[in-house]
């Protein structure tokens, strides 16, 4: 499995043009199923091409939102971040398709095809199925997608799509390090999108790390098998919070934002609950007149994967076929930077499993089988 370095840009994105863009896509989609209209956020100076690089002007770079949508404060607005930097910074065209079901998924992507799209990102591994329909149908064209690795019958990576993973079990490790540390009930919860390996890779990791500095800690997990209902993830949340959690992790893409609004509501009451973020640093869904319920995120540079494949593929590197992984070592996962709740107990103890787990001294679990073997090891 190939790790790829990523180079942070450390450049301040203009908040206030991206929502814009975003706000713009949601007025034009129309009824669910029917993409946006295109929308052109190229720069109007295309001109200044770097050594070695394409023509901007040939390359353009489009997305398939799955259906937590681009605005979903998690995974899909971060690829959609990403995408929008890469294009600011190259001067090349950059759009997205936003997906109301899952049956927009194939004509969506069949769109950037036919339009021919340079590079079409499947943003999602709901997409898995499709993106191999897709890239069998268009074989001279270029697909990258998110978070599953697509093979072939023979059990073979596809010379046409770029396969993009991530450690995501390794930085839920760290934040549920904090978790364990700083429950006061010593019950944690978990709330998963859809189950499955990739979701199951979150719930492990993070059951790992609070158990690793708090064997005692109880630990509450349900899915609500959405990645877009809020208010599902608000009443799952309630009901982890009235049985005695007091700190929450979410994978969960839009259904999470249920888990905030519960949050901020016993806030608001008096109660002492926490939330833990996904994908990005999620401290802005957590304020509130009073304070803020997040306690910490686990990034994944999810807008930071976009940005480097699209930049391979606009310098001719596209790597078609090739599995590439963003974890610990390379800054891909971690936890997210704004730390104002976080204990410096708690940081400092992160930094000690980090490097544990970056000098191989702790394996973090991915499945329910290896998670009970790390149980066993403790």
């Amino acid at each position: 499995m190939k790790k790829i370095l990523l180079v942070f840009l450390f450049v301040i994105l203009a908040f206030g043009t991206l929502l814009a863009a975003c706000g713009q896509a949601d007025e034009e989609e129309g009824q669910a199923g029917t993409p946006a209209d295109t929308q052109d956020t190229t720069d109007e100076e295309t001109g200044d091409d770097t050594d070695g690089e394409a023509d901007a002007g040939d390359f353009n770079v489009k997305m398939v939102t799955d259906v937590g949508g681009v605005d979903d404060k998690s995974f899909n607005e971060s690829a959609w971040e990403g995408l929008q930097q890469f294009g600011q910074d190259h001067g090349v065209e950059v759009d997205y398709i936003q997906s109301s079901d899952a049956s927009d998924y194939a004509p969506n992507l069949n769109r950037l095809a036919r339009d021919n799209t340079s590079l079409s990102f499947a943003i999602g591994f709901l997409m898995a199925d499709d993106i191999y329909s897709v890239a069998d149908q268009h074989q001279d064209k270029q697909f990258a997608i998110v978070d599953v690795v697509i093979e072939d019958e023979d059990g073979n990576t596809v010379p046409n799509i770029a396969n993009i993973t991530f450690a995501e079990h390794q930085g839920s490790f760290l934040v549920g390090v904090i978790a364990g540390l700083q429950t006061e009930t010593n019950h944690v919860g978990f709330i998963g999108g859809v189950e499955g390996f990739l979701i199951k890779k979150f719930e492990n990791g993070f059951k790992a790390g609070v158990k690793a500095v708090n064997p005692d800690a109880q630990i509450s997990v349900q899915y609500a098998q959405d990645f877009n209902d809020a208010s599902r993830g608000q009443s799952i949340a309630n009901t982890l919070y009235s049985n005695g959690a007091d700190v929450i992790y979410h994978a969960a893409g839009g259904t999470g934002n249920g888990l905030f609004t519960e949050a901020i509501n016993r806030a608001r009451n008096g109660e002492n609950v926490w939330v833990i973020g996904v994908d990005k640093d999620q401290a802005e869904e957590g304020a509130w007149d009073g304070g803020n319920v997040t306690l910490s995120s686990m990034i994944k540079r999810v807008d930071q994967a976009v940005y480097q494949v699209s930049e391979m593929t606009m310098n001719g590197n596209f790597p078609g076929g090739e599995i590439l992984e963003f974890g610990l070592d390379d800054e891909g996962v971690g936890i997210a930077p704004t730390t104002d709740n976080v204990t410096q107990e708690s940081l400092d103890a992160v930094e000690e499993w980090k490097q544990k787990i970056l000098n191989g001294e702790i394996t973090v679990p991915q499945t329910d089988e290896e998670y009970e073997e790390y149980l066993a090891s403790l």
